[in-house]
């Protein structure tokens, strides 16, 4: 477990990210323009989701498969309502901001999923091309459950869009189209189709994602340091929950036969919290709700713990408890 750890740590997108915040804490004035990070944005989702499409176009679906989605969906569902108990109880929060950032704790983040999944390639623990469909399917019942939470679905209190609004805000997110998008040319294209493409998905994907998350460590530490809305128990939440959250979808993952790959990026998809669609969603549903806690807490503090530490130590779990074996396509 430890080697596993360190094999992270070391590799070069963790690094970049590294010398992302290391930068920002330092005040450096190292910026990404907003145009080139938008657009490594739409090539890292453009890539990860036609690569899992043309896994799956390979795999087929199976029994497998079903089991991962409905335990992505089941999880997304529940997650929130563990960590709506401990907003409220431990975290001092009241009962709308804690419905907030209960669902960024049971959505996903994208870029934490591109990571780990780059990381467990590296580590010969390529997750099965289906992930990139249960992670797009994590996304809307987290939001649904945090409504929930917050007021009940429906309620338009305080000038609050409906509940139909919010899920076409959702459904209609530029990730959640292209990674589906993505997802469906690449298992329509196929192995055959995708050989014409593959050294523009492939060839610059490694250096993309190093560039892309250097400027990630930028933001996340910026936004720390200019946060005030903070407590060390919210503090202490956003380390604890993607704790227990990977823990949980990893054994999961093992306890339906997911190989160590797909169990690890189970796990990792649980612990993730959502800093993109979420938080558009939360601006339309709950406008009262504070994002300086959501947003700081997401993507400045659980977003570099999974990173950094988190999908490392998800990764050893994964291999311990299935036995290193069967390792996805």
């Amino acid at each position: 477990m430890f080697d596993t750890a360190i094999q992270t740590f070391t590799s070069p997108v963790v690094l970049f990210f590294v010398l992302g915040l290391l930068a920002a804490f330092a005040r450096s004035d190292l910026a990404i323009p907003e145009a080139i990070a938008k657009a490594m944005s739409l090539y890292l989702m453009a890539a990860i989701g036609i690569k899992g499409g043309v896994a799956m176009s390979k795999s087929g679906i199976d029994g497998t498969v079903l089991s991962a989605l409905g335990t992505g969906i089941a999880a997304g569902f529940l997650l929130p309502f563990f960590a709506y108990a401990v907003l409220k109880s431990f975290g001092k929060l009241d009962r709308i901001n804690s419905g907030a950032v209960a669902a960024h704790y049971g959505s996903i983040s994208v870029v934490t999923f591109v990571t780990a999944v780059e990381i467990l390639t590296s580590q010969s623990r390529e997750p099965g091309g289906y992930m990139v469909a249960v992670m797009a399917a994590m996304e809307a019942p987290a939001i649904l459950s945090g409504l929930l939470l917050a007021r009940g679905l429906g309620s338009k209190e305080d000038g609050a869009q409906s509940t139909g609004e919010m899920l076409h805000e959702v459904f209609t997110n530029s990730s959640i189209v292209l990674l589906l998008g993505a997802f469906a040319i690449g298992m329509l294209a196929g192995e055959r189709g995708f050989a014409e493409v593959t050294p523009f998905f492939e060839a610059g994907f490694k250096g993309v994602l190093c560039i892309f998350l250097l400027d990630m460590g930028l933001i996340a530490a910026r936004r720390m340091m200019d946060s005030r809305a903070i407590t060390w128990r919210l503090t202490a939440i956003a380390i604890f929950l993607p704790i227990v959250n990977g823990v949980v979808g990893t054994g999961l993952g093992a306890a339906i036969g997911l190989d160590a790959g797909s169990a690890a990026a189970l796990g990792v998809l649980c612990a993730s919290a959502s800093y993109i669609a979420v938080p558009a969603a939360m601006r339309l549903a709950l406008p009262e709700a504070d994002p300086g806690i959501y947003l700081t807490m997401s993507l400045s503090i659980t977003f570099p713990f999974n990173v950094l530490v988190n999908i490392g130590l998800i990764s050893a779990f994964a291999v311990y408890l299935t036995g290193g074996a069967g390792v996805g396509p």
